[in-house]
């Protein structure tokens, strides 16, 4: 079965993805004699670096994620296919996906990145991974719920673990993550369950290296470790989650933590299609050349965190966020062009415009290529790019409404448990964790 898209007299460019890379490239092809088609298992575009947010109560998931038809509504040359993809064909220049098969003259493979649990089974069935906003609405449903069942309980130990989060990873998702925890104990939780004594809610940062933010500044690393601890969260550096099993984390040290919630954010692995496994490199990433072609094809790209583009700066591969994929979109929008017209293609040249993570209210670090931030003003560059970048004139001002009345209230608008949450007793915990049975992820009903 063909997939039902207008056979035209045109370039088709497949596009397997609606993250940032995928986006910016189909833009970017706008009013060019192409025909644009892109793939993608959800008809939205999801702004990534605030899932934390709707996980903590900040922000509903709707403001930000924008759809891809609306997104597109004016680009003619554009055409939209909800779909997973299952394979690539690169020898008959066919993909294969859950409505059909569809040919190609260009491929782009932008699927981006999953949450890496880096082999350890228990940790991707017990663990909550926050890299989609079903699972964002799932921890915040767990987080509320947690403190529900807290103000029920008289088992003082079970209250404990309700109580506790250990936050895996402490690249910018995990210190933002453990900031808003840090401010809901300390602003709104206190108003909301007064019958509870907050002093006991313990948040846990854990990373396997001797710093938060790796690979951000000395001094940013200094400033974000300061803030953090003066929120009370408390930090746990050369330090190795070993083991969980919905009740008790096991880790190199201080040893036993109870938590019935992990929230693992230290790292992600691309999302490689069948297909290209000619190509596949280090952390289920596409090798690419200089052009983000795939290696040993002519007409089959990579972009964004799938892509692995080795280079002297970079010998591991560019780092996976946003910048990268965007600025690879643009650079390859203009190769198409080059290789219709018969051009010379460009090769990619990674412009680092900094990184930068929230703390918390008035906290934030910034570090750019001759300038270092903290404080509010880094505070306040970062919410000034992540605005800017969000899609959507309506998601820009929605975000800004409620992160001002949230700075001007103290106050979160969307603690809602829209779903019950259905899990394991502390009994039956306890028992498997006495017998060393096997857990079952705690299943997540829809209302």
């Amino acid at each position: 079965m063909k997939v039902n898209v207008p056979d035209l007299n045109q370039p088709r460019v497949v596009i397997i993805g609606g993250g940032f890379g995928g986006i910016t490239l189909a833009k970017a092809l706008k009013n060019t004699a192409v025909q644009v088609v892109m793939f993608d298992k959800n008809n939205y575009h999801t702004f990534q670096p605030l899932l934390y947010q709707v996980a903590t109560g900040g922000l509903e998931p709707d403001s930000i994620a924008f759809p891809i038809r609306k997104m597109f509504k004016n680009q003619s040359n554009f055409f939209f296919r909800m779909a997973e993809v299952r394979s690539v064909n690169a020898e008959k220049k066919m993909i294969s996906t859950s409505v059909g098969e569809i040919r190609y003259d260009f491929l782009v493979v932008a699927t981006g990145s999953r949450t890496n649990f880096f082999g350890i089974d228990a940790m991707e069935k017990m663990g909550k991974g926050m890299k989609n906003i079903p699972e964002a609405l799932d921890l915040r449903h767990i987080i509320l719920n947690n403190f529900e069942k807290a103000v029920l309980t008289t088992d003082l130990k079970e209250r404990s673990a309700l109580m506790n989060f250990v936050v895996v990873g402490a690249g910018p998702t995990g210190v933002e993550t453990a900031g808003a925890l840090a401010e809901l104990k300390t602003h709104i939780l206190p108003k909301d369950f007064p019958e509870l004594d907050l002093r006991q809610m313990q948040i846990h940062l854990v990373e396997a290296s001797d710093q938060v933010l790796p690979g951000m500044s000395a001094e940013s690393t200094k400033n974000a470790k300061k803030a953090l601890t003066k929120l009370g969260v408390n930090i746990w550096l050369n330090t190795r989650v070993q083991d969980y099993n919905g009740l008790n984390v096991s880790m190199s040290m201080p040893g036993e933590i109870q938590t019935r919630t992990l929230i693992w954010s230290a790292g992600v692995i691309g999302n490689m299609l069948p297909g290209l496994e000619g190509a596949a490199g280090h952390g289920g990433r596409i090798k690419v050349d200089q052009f983000n072609r795939v290696r040993k094809h002519d007409r089959e790209f990579a972009i964004g965190d799938v892509a692995l583009m080795s280079t002297e700066a970079y010998p591991d591969g560019h780092p996976m966020v946003a910048q990268p994929a965007i600025q690879q979109g643009e650079l390859l929008a203009r190769n198409i062009k080059n290789i219709i017209f018969g051009r010379s293609m460009q090769p990619f040249k990674y412009r680092d415009k900094g990184s930068m993570a929230t703390i918390g209210r008035n906290k934030a670090v910034v570090d750019m290529k001759k300038t270092r931030m903290r404080g509010v003003f880094a505070w306040l560059t970062w919410m000034v790019v992540h605005l800017f970048y969000l899609a959507g004139f309506r998601n820009k001002l929605v975000v800004f409404i409620n992160w001002f009345w949230s700075y001007m209230t103290y106050d979160k608008g969307t603690r809602l448990i829209m779903r019950k949450v259905v899990d394991k007793t502390t009994e039956e915990l306890r028992e498997a964790e006495k017998e060393e049975l096997p857990l079952e992820e705690p299943e997540l009903v829809g209302a």
